[in-house]
């Protein structure tokens, strides 16, 4: 097995997620098995119960591991699938060793970061090569070169490469050139500083990918390559992309560094045919047709909260040969202003999961609003909910209906906390999690997006539809399409008489990929421009 380390220098939020991805992607279209892991320095066990507007979302995988969103990264664009061996946090790794410690497992030695920590670093990436037999592995190492806590992953694979020996390891150093407008130049030192501070701690980066808002020239790399000691085609543009992410594996192509990384490598493949990615990217540059769609969420102003909703919108773009104009629109904004007054003018709605109070009654007129105007919609986990609400309010007329999650002394409780979450005290790893089988009802539009009438998809929650009312829903013409196989919980509603009104309890964003769109958001898009141009469904 192959070996790729990915380590960042200067700032963090350079992209280093990306750009293992993207070399992912290249190395998988040279016929090999590649997959991915990310080391997270922090002290939490895991990202669950950390704040978005701290972390941006939690993926969750199959298995149900809540993890760094870059893992998600990972899975769009590459096949790989992930499971929880694929993140590491500085909480897991200390967290085993305490307990190895009380154990007795170290047989009354002195515990220390060297070797017991970095043993356990050391025996992830061997437990991820066992586990998936991939010819290459790519780690990202979190965090940026100097950080204190990120010292013993860095300790940790310069031992592993060490132990590998030549040939079979590579590090890869993403840095930052700034441009300096005062002067009109880009400045290396930054770089050189950061590569120094990997040098003091024994690692020889082999590649140097370098972020950058204008194009590097031949004196700049010249200079990188002299001070940072690297060969000149080992210096890397991975200057900002003009219209997508997706366009980086054609970039690093372009830079030869899937190439380099195979000679480095001593891998014999053949050239990646990008012709399939070429035009994913002409479908988001140039596509046929325009939508609007406002997502009504909490946590708006940061973009990495929804992620992978984001993707998976722009996916269903693709699917459809549509741009997609993302309205980011905060909750609280309807609650102000009005639902008329900020949703007018949007081709779709559509409501993604969250926590917490607030904002919920303007996702309930944006749900409202969808339903009466007959805007298409997608509701997600909390968006699912959220139209199980509004519905009970509006139409059913149960007064003051709401989630036991946010008034726990509402009369009509039409979403309630899971039977398995009432004894639940702990916060972390604690929630329905992960992949669940999902039968679906004959002749419902679910079942004509999916082409199945069995689904796996992933889970992140406590709550759900309240059996008690599902007759009555039912009656007025509100349709359970989707159920867990013993038909006790709800997964997936939808409304009649309506161009797409569609919500789920599981989180369909996190099986989207660029060249595999979710069924769920590429049928939400051909709606929404079916339904623009007044087509038939």
């Amino acid at each position: 097995m192959k070996y790729i380390f990915v380590t960042g220098g200067v700032v963090s939020s350079l992209g280093k997620g990306l750009t293992a991805a993207a070399l992912g992607t290249l190395l998988e279209n040279r016929g090999l098995k590649v997959t991915l892991q990310k080391f997270d320095p922090y002290l939490n066990v895991d990202p669950g119960t950390m704040s978005p507007y701290q972390h941006g979302e939690v993926y969750v995988l199959d298995d149900g591991a809540e993890t760094d969103l870059d893992l998600g990264h990972y899975e769009r664009f590459t096949s790989t699938k992930l499971t929880k061996l694929n993140n590491l946090t500085s909480g897991q790794v200390y967290q085993t060793v305490l307990n190895n410690e009380r154990d007795g497992k170290y047989l009354g030695k002195t515990v220390q970061v060297i070797p017991h920590v970095t043993d356990e670093i050391q025996k992830r990436i061997h437990d991820i090569a066992a586990h998936t037999k991939a010819d290459v592995l790519i780690t990202e190492i979190g965090g940026t070169t100097g950080d204190i806590e990120g010292l013993p992953f860095l300790e940790a694979i310069r031992e592993f490469a060490l132990e590998v020996g030549p040939h079979n390891a590579i590090f890869i150093h993403v840095t930052y050139i700034p441009f300096i407008k005062a002067a009109g130049e880009l400045k290396t030192k930054p770089t050189q500083q950061s590569v120094a501070k990997l040098r003091e701690i024994g690692i020889l980066p082999h590649i140097i990918a370098c972020r950058c808002e204008y194009p590097i020239d031949k004196d700049v790399r010249q200079k990188i390559s002299m001070f940072c000691n690297v060969p000149y085609e080992a210096v890397i543009e991975a200057k900002d992309v003009d219209h997508s992410i997706y366009e980086m594996p054609l970039m690093l192509q372009r830079e030869r560094m899937d190439d380099l990384v195979c000679r480095l490598l001593d891998l014999t493949t053949p050239q990646a045919s990008m012709t399939h990615w070429q035009e994913i990217i002409r479908k988001l540059i140039a596509p046929q047709h325009r939508v609007r769609i406002g997502v009504v969420g909490k946590y708006i102003e940061l973009q990495d909260a929804y992620k992978s909703v984001y993707e998976a919108i722009m996916h269903g773009g693709i699917a459809n040969d549509c741009g997609v104009q993302i309205v980011k629109i905060d909750a609280e904004d309807i609650e102000r202003q009005g639902a008329e007054k900020v949703l007018s003018g949007l081709g779709g709605i559509l409501v993604p999961g969250g926590f917490g109070e607030r904002g919920i009654e303007g996702k309930i007129m944006a749900a409202q609003f969808a339903r009466e105007k007959k805007i298409p919609y997608l509701g997600l986990c909390l968006g699912m909910q959220i139209a199980t609400i509004e519905f009970a309010r509006h139409v059913l007329k149960l007064d003051k209906a709401h989630s036991t999650e946010f008034a726990e002394n509402t009369p009509h409780p039409v979403i309630a906390l899971l039977d398995a979450q009432r004894k639940v005290t702990k916060k972390g790893g604690t929630m329905r999690l992960g992949a669940m089988p999902c039968q679906l009802v004959v002749g419902s539009r679910a079942a004509l997006l999916y082409g199945a009438f069995v689904i796996n998809e992933r889970h992140r929650h406590r709550y759900e539809f309240n059996n008690a009312y599902r007759e009555k829903f039912e009656d007025a013409g509100f349709t359970f399409s989707g159920t867990s196989p013993d038909g006790k919980l709800v997964e997936i509603i939808e409304l009649k008489d309506h161009p797409f009104f569609v919500a789920s309890q599981f989180h369909p964003e996190f099986l989207s990929k660029p060249n595999a769109p979710h069924p769920l958001f590429k049928g939400f898009i051909a709606a929404v421009h079916q339904h623009l141009h007044h087509k038939p469904l």
